[in-house]
């Protein structure tokens, strides 16, 4: 347990709202293109799309109680 509060936490929830922000903005705007693909392709690259923010977060996690990358 903590015995005192760190910077890294509200910094990290921010950052993660903001990233998620742009990552889902990205999307929205992807898909466009995405849309006028066959419905099999479409759904590889949502569920792709859908996983890959997943990817970062375990790090980033640790960094907000650790303050260590990785």
């Amino acid at each position: 347990m903590r015995d005192k509060p760190t910077w890294r936490i509200p910094v990290g929830i921010l950052g993660l709202l903001t990233a998620l922000t742009i990552y889902a903005l990205g999307v929205m705007w992807a898909s466009q293109w995405i849309g006028g693909l066959h419905v099999a392709l479409q759904t590889v690259i949502y569920l792709v799309l859908g996983v890959a923010w997943l990817l970062p977060l375990r790090n980033f996690l640790i960094w907000m109680e650790t303050g260590r990358w990785g």
